[in-house]
C-alpha cells in the first residue's frame, strides 16, 4: 500500500527520534529523507534536532536539491542524499548520522570489513569506509561515488555514517545493524581481538541470502567481507597481559636509564 505524504513524514519524525534516543546523533546532528516521487524528496532541515521535530518542520526539495516548500532551511549535505538517489535506483530512504562506535571505527582509519557475525555478512556484507571529503561540499561525496553502488552502508572517515534502503525503517535498521556491530567488534578486540570466520563459512552465508530475502549487493566484491583466509601474517593482533605490559615499559626505562 502507497504510503501518503503525511504518513512519511510521520516516519521520519519516529526514526528521528529513535536515532536521538540512542545517542547516535547529538543536538542538530544527522538528516534523513525518503524519496516522494520521481520530482520529490522529503527531507529533514538543518539547524533542527531530529529527536524533537514536528511532521511541519519538514521540508520538500527536488531532485537538485531546491527546497519547494516549508519553513525551514534544507541541509548542507542534501547533496550526498541526492547522489545515492540517483546512483540507486532501488534506494527510496537515507540516514545519516554519527553512531559512537561505528564512527570511532572511521576516525580510527578502520572499516568494518571482518567476518564475524553472520548477521552481517547476510545483511551487510561489511561496511566499508569512505575516505574523508569536507561537510556540505562535493568533497564529501566523492569519495563514496565507488562505493555506493555496491554497498547499503557506509562510513564517512572523520565524520559518521550513511545507511540506505527500499524505505526509511531499513535504512534505519542497517545503521542499527552497523551500530551494534561495531561495538561488538570492538568488545572482541578488546578480549584479546576477534576470531574471523573462514572463507567456506562465508561463502555459505552469501549464498543463504536468498533464502532470507536479501537482495544485498556487496555479494563477491573482494575483501568483502574478509575471511579469516584473507589475513596476512601479523593481522591477528599482538596483545600483551596487563602485567607483561608494565614488565615490557620497566625494561624499556631502565634501558634508557630511567629506571
Amino acid at each position: 500500500m502507497v504510503k501518503t505524504e503525511r504518513e512519511h513524514r510521520e516516519d521520519i519524525v519516529e526514526i528521528g527520534r529513535l536515532v536521538f534516543q540512542k545517542g547516535w546523533i547529538a543536538s542538530n546532528d544527522g538528516n534523513i529523507t525518503v524519496k516522494l516521487d520521481a520530482e520529490r524528496i522529503l527531507a529533514t532541515p538543518t539547524g533542527v534536532c531530529k529527536g524533537m521535530m514536528h511532521v511541519d518542520d519538514l521540508i520538500v526539495v527536488d531532485l537538485e536539491g531546491k527546497k519547494i516548500s516549508g519553513r525551514h532551511e534544507r541541509t548542507s549535505e542534501i547533496a550526498m542524499h541526492l547522489t545515492i538517489y540517483q546512483m540507486r535506483p532501488d534506494i527510496k530512504s537515507v540516514v545519516h548520522a554519527h553512531p559512537p562506535v561505528a564512527t570511532g571505527f572511521a576516525t580510527a582509519g578502520r572499516s568494518l570489513n571482518l567476518a564475524l557475525l553472520p548477521e552481517v555478512v547476510i545483511g551487510l556484507g561489511c561496511v566499508p569506509l569512505a575516505d574523508y571529503g569536507l561537510p556540505g561540499t562535493p568533497q564529501l561525496t566523492e569519495p563514496m561515488l565507488p562505493l555506493i553502488p555496491k554497498y547499503d552502508a557506509i562510513l564517512m572517515a572523520n565524520h559518521g555514517a550513511v545507511c540506505y534502503g527500499e524505505d526509511v525503517y531499513k535504512a534505519y535498521f542497517r545503521m542499527e545493524t552497523m551500530e551494534h556491530f561495531a561495538r561488538i567488534a570492538l568488545v572482541a578486540e578488546l578480549l584479546g581481538g576477534p576470531k574471523v570466520l573462514p572463507r567456506q563459512e562465508v561463502d555459505k552465508l552469501l549464498d543463504s541470502r536468498t533464502r532470507y530475502g536479501v537482495k544485498a549487493r556487496a555479494s563477491g566484491e573482494p575483501g568483502c567481507p574478509v575471511a579469516a583466509e584473507d589475513l596476512g601474517p601479523g593481522e591477528d593482533g599482538f596483545y600483551v597481559t596487563r602485567s607483561e605490559l608494565i614488565g615490557l615499559v620497566d625494561e624499556a626505562l631502565k634501558a634508557r636509564g630511567l629506571g
